[in-house]
């Protein structure tokens, strides 16, 4: 399969980069007229797949929204990757995995192996047991033509109690994960599959070297209080392989289809001018 980094830089030069999430917690079902139960959640996530799979670069869903419902949830999530893989979108899974040795292997089995009813596109990993601890998935989805978004500065308060932690040699822990993500793309083109997490809210990170050679995953756009027109600003000469994540400021408006439909076309639109400028 051609590498993710590829794939990605191929859709978000088509459709633009916005990823959506879908993210199917209680009360946007209940906003919805849904119920919180497998029905809704199953209509929920077939309504995001066919609303938006053709303008949308990435969908993201959140595992444990669907992993609530025990195994009919987890059925769910299977046809929904498998739904919006088939529509021709890119499918980051939310799931946040990490651990060591053999349990980081079958958690990168069980997103990123092709044989797996779950297989994703990407997956988002902890490094926070030690970068060395993601080698199993680094290595599957190198196999696999997959991608790793790694957590490295994140949007939500607490994260600076340990991202902005300074290391002996004088780097601080977010910034060593830039650095090891950098390395893991040297040399491909015309962008490497293993990326960042880094949050759209936190301003000002001229002092961190994003320019990873590889994607930097923006969640915060939108209900979270950050805008299209912060990205330059936020990621300075990296804005270019930028991929915002929105949730709730697209998923807000179902379920009606052409409300999706023109919402995500809007944030995309203002995400493409604000790259551009």
């Amino acid at each position: 399969m051609t590498p993710f980094g590829a794939r990605l830089r191929a859709a978000m030069d088509a459709r633009g980069p916005l990823c959506v999430g879908i993210d199917p917690h209680a009360a946007l079902l209940a906003s919805w007229g849904l119920d919180d139960d497998i029905a809704g959640l199953e209509r929920f996530s077939r309504t995001v797949v066919e609303a938006l799979a053709d303008q949308v670069a990435v969908f993201k869903p959140q595992a444990a929204f669907f992993e609530r419902f025990g195994s009919r949830g987890v059925a769910v999530l299977e046809r929904t990757v498998a739904d919006a893989r088939a529509a021709g979108t890119l499918v980051l899974m939310d799931a946040k995995r990490g651990d060591i040795g053999s349990t980081m292997a079958a958690y990168a089995a069980a997103f990123l192996d092709p044989a797996s009813p779950l297989f994703s596109d990407a997956l988002t990993v902890s490094p926070y047991l030690g970068y060395g601890s993601l080698k199993p998935a680094v290595d599957l989805a190198r196999e696999s033509g997959a991608g790793l978004f790694v957590l490295a500065l994140t949007s939500n308060p607490e994260g600076a109690e340990v991202q902005r932690a300074v290391r002996e040699d004088g780097r601080t822990i977010g910034a060593t994960m830039l650095a090891h993500l950098a390395a893991e793309n040297a040399g491909a083109a015309p962008m490497g599959s293993f990326g960042a997490v880094v949050g759209a809210t936190l301003g000002d990170l001229s002092s961190f070297d994003l320019d990873i050679n590889g994607p930097l995953l923006a969640p915060g756009i939108g209900a979270q209080g950050a805008s299209a027109a912060d990205l330059p600003a936020v990621f300075g000469a990296a804005v270019g392989n930028v991929v915002p994540n929105v949730s709730r400021g697209v998923l807000a408006y179902g379920p009606d289809v052409s409300a999706l439909r023109d919402s995500a076309k809007r944030f995309a639109d203002e995400i493409r001018d604000a790259v551009a400028a």
